[in-house]
């Protein structure tokens, strides 16, 4: 099966693909075309540009790659250190953070965190996980924040806010957790609103969003069979509509909605939800 990966530069989807042959990622030449030169057509930008200059064939190569059409196609790309030779020949004012960006990969929490997440799915531990209960999502953050935060998988003691919104108090969190548990689950209705409810709980001091997204994937494809496709919901469409989901959960309610797909067993599909998942977070 191909691995595969999106990570976001500047709010631009740089696809990558895993190599078994040399244990190495190769990242999409077109897509990092697009993060450099901001072309509105960087296919053909990145054709002319590999005919001007020749160096480039000697560190291309051709691996399936899943386009927007959901198809894989064979595509150039480069492995990492290839990316360089790259940079160094596009025109480009945002090149030294792109640089940075592609050398801190792999070793942030997040990125640590995410192939832990990716895990999931690939150890069959998915399987295994509560669906819809408080443990379950322990369960989740603990997996995928185990041994990067000491508190991985354990409900708050302490009280936290975002952007000037309290979370549930810490005195009643444990409270609120059962109620929200036992919250019906049988429509999308019920689903989104005990989302929202858990959302609100905010249970963990961190990794909050990404591991309850999973939760409520996991939620969907038991009681509906169907599942979300993160990447069809823009981000700020998503934070918005969660920043107003505690008094208002229309709007979340029409973007999960409009998501919904029944491909519950497809790892592209987890896959690419990690990624957006993921993608939320960044500030």
């Amino acid at each position: 099966m191909i691995k595969t990966s999106i990570r976001f530069f500047e709010d631009i989807p740089v696809r990558a693909v895993w190599n078994d042959e040399d244990s190495k990622w190769w990242f999409c030449a077109v897509d990092i075309a697009e993060a450099l030169a901001k072309s509105k057509n960087p296919r053909s930008y990145w054709n002319a540009f590999k005919r001007r200059h020749n160096e480039l064939s000697t560190i291309c190569r051709q691996l399936k790659l899943v386009a927007r059409d959901g198809k894989s196609y064979l595509t150039d790309v480069i492995e990492a250190s290839g990316v360089n030779t790259v940079v160094a020949l596009i025109p480009a004012k945002n090149r030294e953070n792109f640089v940075r960006w592609l050398s801190g990969m792999g070793s942030t929490i997040d990125e640590k965190s995410k192939q832990k997440a990716y895990e999931l799915f690939e150890s069959g531990m998915i399987g295994e996980i509560e669906v819809g209960t408080v443990k379950g999502l322990q369960q989740l953050h603990g997996y995928i924040f185990g041994g990067l935060y000491d508190f991985a998988g354990q409900i708050r003691g302490l009280n936290i806010s975002k952007g000037g919104f309290a979370f549930a108090p810490a005195m009643y969190l444990k409270e609120n957790l059962a109620l929200i548990e036992k919250m019906p689950e049988s429509t999308l209705e019920e689903i989104v609103k005990k989302y929202v409810e858990m959302n609100i709980a905010h249970p963990f001091m961190e990794g909050n969003g990404r591991s309850t997204r999973i939760w409520l994937d996991l939620i969907l494809k038991k009681n509906l069979c169907k599942c979300v496709d993160w990447s069809l919901i823009d981000k700020r469409a998503y934070l918005d509509a969660m920043r107003k989901s505690p008094v208002d959960a229309s709007d979340i309610y029409r973007l999960i909605e409009g998501a919904l797909t029944g491909q519950i067993n497809d790892r592209e599909m987890f896959m690419k939800g990690i990624d957006y998942s993921y993608y939320y977070e960044e500030e």
